[in-house]
C-alpha cells in the first residue's frame, strides 16, 4: 500500500513540475515576442513578416526562371520548402549565441534555467515559420506562383526533425558562447556558409553523385528532403534515412544537456 502511494506521490510530483515548466516556457515566449517585436508598427506581425519578406525578396530573383532548375516545381513554392525553412535553422543557431548574455538576469529565478530560455525561443521560431510557410503559401497560391504543401503531416515531421537539430546544436553553441566570445564571432558567418551543403536549394533525387553522397552525410539534408516530399505530392526521394538524422538530434541532445549543466555553475549573474 506504501508503495502504491509512493508511486502515486512520485506521479503528481512529476505532473505538478511538467505544468510548472509548461507555465515558464510559455511566459519566456510571451517575454520574446515583447523583448524582439514591442507593441509599436505592427507588433507581433513581424513574426510572421519579417520571414515572409526575406523569402519573397529570394523568389522575385528567380522570377523569371519559371519551375526552379526546370524540374517542374513552383519557385514560390520550393523557395518556401527552401529558404523559409531554411531561415528557422538560422535563427534558432544565431540566437543561441548571445541567449545566456541576454537573459541572465532570468537566472536569478530557480524556476527558470539555460535549457528553458534556449527552448522558448526556438519554439517562437518554429510557430514563427509554420505561419509564415502558411502565409506564403496562400499569397503564392493567389498568384499561381506556387501552392499550400500537398502532405502537410509529412512536411511538419521534416520540420520537426530540423527543429530538433537545430535545437540540439543550438545548446552546444550557447554553452560554448558563454565561455569563448570567439564562438560567438563565428557562428553567423558559419550559418551563411552552410546554406549550400544544407540542402535548402537543392535536390537529393536530382544531384549526380559524388556530390549527393557529400551532402547526404550533412544531417539537414535529410530534413529537407522531407519538407520537399510534403510540399510536392509527386516529389519522393529515395536518399532519406530518418534514422540518421534522429540520431544526429539525440547525441546532440545529449551533449548540449551535459555542456550546459557544465557551464550554469560559471554563469555570473551579478
Amino acid at each position: 500500500m506504501t508503495e502504491v502511494s509512493s508511486r502515486h506521490s512520485e506521479t503528481q510530483k512529476l505532473l505538478h513540475g511538467l505544468k510548472v515548466q509548461t507555465r515558464v516556457i510559455g511566459a519566456l515566449i510571451m517575454r520574446e515576442l515583447h523583448t524582439r517585436f514591442g507593441r509599436d508598427n505592427i507588433g507581433f506581425l513581424w513574426l510572421i513578416v519579417e520571414p515572409a519578406l526575406l523569402t519573397i525578396g529570394v523568389s522575385i530573383l528567380h522570377f523569371t526562371s519559371g519551375p526552379f532548375i526546370h524540374y517542374g516545381m513552383p519557385t514560390g513554392s520550393f523557395m518556401i520548402s527552401g529558404y523559409t525553412c531554411y531561415i528557422l535553422f538560422r535563427s534558432i543557431i544565431n540566437r543561441a549565441s548571445d541567449a545566456i548574455e541576454s537573459n541572465r538576469t532570468l537566472l536569478y529565478h530557480r524556476m527558470i534555467t539555460i535549457f528553458d530560455v534556449l527552448f522558448s525561443r526556438a519554439v517562437l521560431e518554429l510557430a514563427s515559420t509554420i505561419l509564415a510557410i502558411v502565409v506564403l503559401s496562400i499569397m503564392m497560391q493567389a498568384v499561381d506562383y506556387g501552392f499550400l504543401p500537398q502532405r502537410p503531416l509529412i512536411m511538419l515531421i521534416g520540420l520537426v526533425i530540423l527543429f530538433w537539430f537545430s535545437f540540439g546544436l543550438s545548446m552546444i553553441i550557447a554553452a560554448a558562447s558563454e565561455r569563448s566570445t570567439l564562438v560567438e564571432r563565428l557562428v553567423h558567418p558559419a550559418t551563411y556558409l552552410s546554406m549550400p551543403i544544407s540542402g535548402a536549394f537543392s535536390i537529393q533525387q536530382t544531384m549526380p553523385d559524388p556530390f549527393r553522397w557529400y551532402l547526404s552525410w550533412w544531417p539537414t539534408t535529410e530534413a529537407f528532403e522531407l519538407i520537399r516530399e510534403g510540399q510536392f505530392q509527386d516529389y519522393t526521394s529515395d536518399y532519406t534515412f530518418p534514422v540518421y538524422v534522429v540520431g544526429w538530434c539525440m547525441i546532440l541532445s545529449v551533449i548540449g544537456l551535459i555542456y550546459l549543466r557544465a557551464v550554469r555553475k560559471d554563469v555570473h549573474l551579478g
